[in-house]
């Protein structure tokens, strides 16, 4: 047994954990950029009790507040010319995966010469001290090393990595979902267990990421019928009754995605994520709801491939921790399950899976596959996910 682990954010969880831990904060310099989407961290109260806990320190901030969903290279970059202007010396990042993966890259770039056009290739050594406060529960970006940018051309999602991208802390208050309606809440799930799921069949997996994934999925797993009768009121949050998620739900699922970020910060994503952000990258799908439309056929893939070439299967470790009562789920429960999460499926033409494959087969996680993968594989498998 051989693996390599390092997760240097510590992680402190708990509801007011900004507030009560704001001595933390205090450390870390005199004046921070907070970053953050347009409204949600106002709408949410992260924002004020970031602001609170800055202000009983004698500290200042500046707000960056234009993250949009999946960040542009402009967007980390703008935020890092504001760092320099202001004489901002750490970091806040507030949100779901944008504003967390915006923050990190501007930490990166303010201590960087790098031009707007070589931000994907270049090498980061230096990045300012970083925080994270996660508002959704699914990324996991609060403890890995990457930060998800999207082109200048608008034609790509890639990574940029480092170990200096990983945050110094991590708050994690549950507090700040309870407003999230259900496709918000389901959407974000699912990349978590995806996350978790990917993480155990990429060639970097071990024995510490693989604990990690089975306690994750199998947290999510728990909450699977919480999930499906989540209700919409008319403006498609979640609705105000008992049909409502509860705090310890909220708690377990802010948990169970940060267990899955602890995995891919280790293993990497695999091919779902290359083949998913195409989907978001044309048709603006929800980055969670992406991986989940092509989760179940992706799982089937894997199991014929390990039965056919008759290696030591991972398929049923996963079919274990997604079943209850020490009951596993089988790939076709696991599918239909799916389905009722993620409601009527978008359907794509044969010319755009044909580019979507093209680029998918060209990424790293296609090339470093657990699984042999070919383009025709992917074709097949968008076919059956979106045919």
């Amino acid at each position: 047994m051989e693996f390599n682990y390092f997760m240097p954010t510590r992680v402190i969880m708990g509801g007011d954990c900004v507030v009560k831990n704001r001595a933390l904060l205090g450390e870390l310099g005199k004046k921070a950029l907070v970053v953050s989407g347009k409204n949600s961290a106002r709408i949410n109260g992260s924002y004020d009790d970031v602001a609170k806990a800055l202000a009983a320190n004698g500290q200042t901030h500046v707000l960056f507040d234009r993250v949009m969903s999946n960040p542009t290279v402009d967007c980390a970059c703008d935020a890092a010319e504001l760092i320099r202007r202001e004489g901002c010396d750490f970091v806040i990042g507030i949100g779901g995966g944008s504003p967390m993966d915006a923050a990190k890259a501007a930490a990166a770039l303010a201590l960087a010469a790098v031009d707007r056009a070589a931000v994907h290739g270049a090498s980061y050594t230096r990045a300012l001290p970083l925080v994270e406060i996660p508002t959704t529960a699914g990324t996991g970006s609060e403890v890995t090393q990457y930060a998800i940018l999207t082109s200048q051309s608008g034609d790509l999602k890639k990574s940029i990595g480092s170990p200096v991208l990983f945050p110094r802390y991590a708050f994690l208050d549950p507090r700040y979902m309870r407003r999230l309606g259900r496709e918000t809440t389901v959407n974000t799930a699912i990349d978590a267990l995806s996350h978790s799921i990917e993480g155990m069949l990429t060639p970097r997996s071990s024995e510490m990421s693989n604990a990690l994934a089975r306690e994750s999925i199998a947290i999510i797993a728990g909450l699977f019928d919480e999930l499906v009768h989540m209700k919409k009121d008319d403006a498609g949050r979640a609705a105000a009754s008992a049909a409502a998620l509860s705090p310890e739900v909220r708690e377990k699922l802010l948990l169970a995605s940060t267990l899955a970020g602890m995995v891919i910060a280790q293993t990497g994503t695999a091919l779902v994520h290359a083949m998913g952000y195409e989907l978001t990258l044309e048709w603006a799908t929800d980055h969670g709801r992406a991986n989940g439309l092509l989760l179940g056929a992706f799982l089937k893939f894997v199991d014929e491939r390990e039965r056919a070439a008759g290696i030591p299967p991972r398929i049923p470790a996963i079919c274990a921790a997604l079943g209850a009562a020490g009951n596993s789920m089988t790939l076709d429960e696991f599918s239909r399950l799916l389905d009722k999460l993620l409601g009527v499926r978008e359907k794509a033409s044969c010319e755009q899976i044909e580019a979507w494959a093209q680029k998918s087969a060209a990424t790293k996680n296609a090339k470093d596959a657990y699984i042999s993968v070919q383009k025709s594989d992917i074709i097949r498998l968008f076919e059956q996910s979106l045919g």
